[in-house]
């Protein structure tokens, strides 16, 4: 009997850590102290003035639909941010508000993929974007990297790998699960390499803000034809307000416009208003707060993780996530994260849910966490380890 359900969604792979989260959660409803490093979500929740601000919205009635690309008062903030934190002039015209980064992954997969075609991803990466990329009937090529070039796709590694099929290029910067950041020029290597073939430029800025020690150069500095995701989740800790953007050439927009109208009509209302208030000086003040905490917990844990072992071969210098190599411990991933997670009480993620590349030797800690449940975590994994038959 033929299966009752599309091709497409048997291909698209659930999230290996979704097993382990709802063994986590069972055994935290059974009274045990779970520490939960598994979850690429702030742990902070939504700043004061944001909240304020949704608040007084849903008061005066902001209910109803937006305009598909946006509220034009929240187009014009970003552009404003893009000024202050950049000094970029981008035109509020070329910026679409999404639901959440997803919501402009489907935009720019949509527009840039056609049947068959294909687009370059780094390997280990974020999952959703190849899944996002089969959805449109495209695929992703993934490349597989490490250390000796920052997890990063690199314009040599474009080359190599482009063929008859690739129409673009997707990396990502700070990169999920491997925190590291591409500088001017690498993306200006980049660029130049995708546009000499014809292609497209993809990057996922969405943990910009999130870095350490240094800020994160914009695609947009060096290739202003680059297509740039960004979201509301992480600098500004609004993951469950569910919004996001994408800032696109001008002769994108009026087919991202239009299919924005058939996908989703518009991004919440209600959090488009609320989000007005993350340009504000004092909401600023508190993220940059947040930015400190973050790079406080990430001096604790890495090199807390290399003295018991772990390899971190690379220093993180953005997002909220160290990605270490578990080969001196023997065994898989997957047997490792489940080992501490019913011993311990310690969740992480197998780094299966990023890739192929090595990726059974692969974990991935996220430190949205406070510095006393980290200390905590490091002396369960001590523990664990004792106890670990690879």
């Amino acid at each position: 009997m033929a299966h009752p359900y599309s091709a497409r969604s048997r291909a698209i792979e659930p999230f290996h850590v979704m097993a382990l989260l709802a063994r986590a959660n069972e055994l935290q409803a059974a009274g045990h102290d779970v520490i939960h490093l598994e979850i690429g979500e702030p742990d902070f929740t939504t700043a004061a003035p944001i909240v304020a601000a949704g608040q007084a919205a849903l008061a005066a009635g902001h209910t109803r639909y937006t305009a598909a690309r946006g509220l034009p008062a929240l187009r014009e903030a970003i552009s404003g941010f893009y000024a202050q934190r950049y000094g970029l002039a981008i035109d509020p015209e070329r910026i679409l508000i999404t639901p959440g980064g997803s919501g402009a992954l489907l935009l720019a997969s949509s527009l840039l993929v056609d049947p068959g075609k294909h687009w370059l991803l780094a390997d280990p990466g974020y999952p959703c974007n190849r899944h996002f990329l089969r959805l449109v009937e495209g695929g992703a090529q993934l490349v597989p990297v490490g250390p000796e070039v920052n997890y990063q796709l690199t314009a040599d590694l474009v080359e190599r790998y482009w063929d008859k099929d690739t129409v673009g290029a997707l990396v990502a910067s700070p990169a999920n699960p491997t925190g590291t950041v591409l500088g001017r020029d690498d993306l200006a290597s980049l660029s130049k390499a995708t546009r000499e073939r014809h292609g497209h430029l993809v990057v996922d800025e969405i943990y910009h803000g999130l870095t350490y020690g240094m800020d994160a150069p914009s695609v947009l500095e060096v290739d202003d034809r680059a297509f740039v995701l960004n979201s509301f989740s992480k600098y500004f800790g609004m993951t469950g307000w569910r919004l996001g953007w994408l800032v696109a050439p001008p002769d994108a927009v009026a087919d991202l416009e239009k299919l924005a109208q058939n996908l989703y009509i518009s991004a919440p209302s209600m959090a488009q208003h609320a989000a007005l208030a993350c340009f504000e000086p004092e909401t600023l003040a508190i993220f940059e707060q947040r930015r400190a905490e973050f790079a406080r917990r990430r001096d604790y844990l890495l090199p807390a993780l290399r003295e018991l072992g772990f390899g971190i071969a690379v220093e993180p210098q953005g997002a909220f996530y160290l990605y270490a190599d578990i080969s001196a411990f023997g065994g898989d991933a997957f047997a490792f994260c489940r080992h501490f997670l019913e011993t311990e009480h310690l969740a992480f993620t197998p780094g299966l849910d990023f890739g192929r590349h090595l990726a059974g030797h692969h974990v991935r800690f996220a430190y949205t966490q406070s510095l006393p449940r980290l200390e905590e975590a490091v002396q369960r994994i001590d523990r664990g380890l004792k106890s670990w038959q690879g």
